[in-house]
């Protein structure tokens, strides 16, 4: 490495991946430091995955009550107290992030704290002083994005405050589609606010599975929220205590809060990255190659700032593989396909692979088996929640190139699987396998009906 620079790496963004990336170039003797602006941690500690999934586990408790009755249980009273729960999540949160500021310092890499502007290909600026290195990494990540629609910008919540309110909403519309929107509107709705889920989508979570998405849609009604497919905002009109939502199917809901969940995009402000000549799209994310390289050899990015596969796991292993090349002499990348995900909705969805429609798009001819099922747990609950799964095959090779379910557990049932999916296991395997009994996992092993499709 060479020993010009003050640096052999600065990495902008203390995230997931970019603490990941440092650390791993520490490791192999890089001098590193690393900028973050707020505190360690990024989206998925302090902001997204985290905090998200532990207000899910607390919203689940009032549905789980009442499943309880018909096994005999009795509760008096339910009662459930925000506060106590926002102050634990946040003491979860400080250790997290104390977690990852003592990763750093045990890996030898220097944290500063403060904005960080690129100034060239080979020296970053930071708190008024400039620090030149040999390689720059760009991990900042995304924040959230609020349409320009009346009144909505000075009003709206994003994920940011949802996570973090005051008190529980009493009436709150939802604007989006996405797995932020529904992860929400599940949440709030398990506390019993009364949500609206607007969109503009004729369903929502695009991208998933077409029938693990009508299945979902069900749910969500069949739980009391209110969906509004194909609908926009036309405006928001603020009252004294609450707002009026004017909605585009001519319908006007009056809410105490309204959420905008109409996704992310990349965080790049004040990075400088137009006056160093750094390539982007047209919402400013960063161009890479599968090396994480940018148009200038000095730089790179991962994560959310490039908008591609924005999921922390990704986004972790983006950064490893990064340091492992730069530093470590080892030529490896992080392969784009088969990469599962979950949508921690109520009930949860997961998956690896390609959808149908995806597979038939490709000019793949499939077998599809399904299976549609009321869990045994909820035979004696009387709760109408079903789950459904889906296996979609290549008909020549034999080979699951696709897996989807929504239900209970389902993310921890895709996520044993994808690692049979990537590793090229055939529908035969499948059969072979033995279940466990009872469980739904064992739905994947004993599908034998096909949809054949060409």
């Amino acid at each position: 490495m060479t020993q010009k620079f003050d640096l052999d790496l600065i990495v902008i963004g203390a995230g997931s991946g970019g603490v990941r990336a440092a650390r791993i170039a520490a490791s192999y003797g890089a001098k590193v430091a690393i900028i973050e602006e707020q505190r360690p941690g990024g989206t998925c500690v302090l902001r997204g995955c985290i905090p998200k999934k532990l207000l899910v586990y607390a919203s689940e408790f009032r549905n789980e009550t009442s499943d309880m009755f018909n096994y005999g249980w009795q509760v008096k009273e339910l009662k459930h107290d925000w506060s106590k729960l926002i102050n634990s999540k946040n003491k979860e949160l400080d250790r997290l992030s104390k977690i990852y500021e003592n990763l750093l310092t045990n890996a030898g890499c220097e944290l500063v704290i403060g904005r960080a502007g690129i100034v060239s290909k080979n020296s970053v600026k930071i708190n008024q002083k400039i620090l030149s290195t040999e390689k720059i990494l760009i991990a900042t990540g995304g924040e959230p994005y609020i349409p320009d629609i009346k009144n909505l910008k000075s009003i709206a919540l994003t994920s940011d405050e949802a996570l973090d309110l005051k008190s529980l909403p009493t009436k709150i519309l939802i604007f989006g589609s996405g797995y932020i929107a529904v992860e929400f509107a599940c949440i709030f709705n398990g506390f019993g606010s009364e949500v609206h889920l607007v969109y503009r989508a004729d369903k929502v979570l695009r991208g998933f599975d077409k029938d693990v998405r009508d299945c979902l849609e069900k749910e969500l009604t069949d739980k009391g929220i209110r969906i509004y497919p194909k609908t926009t905002i036309d405006k928001i009109e603020i009252l004294d205590t609450s707002y009026n939502a004017f909605l585009s199917n001519g319908m006007n809901i009056n809410i105490s809060h309204v959420l905008a969940a109409t996704g992310r995009t990349p965080n790049i402000k004040g990075l400088g990255l137009k006056k160093i000549g750094v390539k982007q799209k047209e919402d400013g994310a960063i161009i890479v190659d599968k090396y994480s390289r940018t148009n200038i050899k000095s730089i790179f990015a991962i994560g959310d700032v490039t908008n591609r596969i924005n999921l922390t796991p990704f986004a972790i292993a983006e950064g490893h593989a990064f340091a492992d090349r730069e530093f470590g002499n080892k030529t490896r990348f992080i392969e784009e396909e088969n990469v599962p995900s979950a949508v921690f909705s109520q009930p949860p969805i997961s998956c690896v692979g390609f959808t149908e429609d995806e597979a038939l798009k490709n000019n793949m001819k499939v077998d599809i088996y399904t299976s549609h099922f009321k869990p045994l747990k909820n035979t004696l609950s009387g709760n109408p929640e079903k789950s459904f799964m889906k296996l979609v095959i290549e008909s020549k090779s034999d080979k699951v190139i696709g897996a989807h379910m929504i239900g209970v557990d389902s993310p921890e049932i895709i996520q044993c699987l994808s690692i049979a999916v990537k590793v090229g296991l055939q529908k035969k395997d499948l059969d072979s396998t033995l279940g466990i009994h009872p469980t739904a996992a064992e739905e994947f092993v004993t599908m034998r009906n096909v949809k054949k499709l060409v």
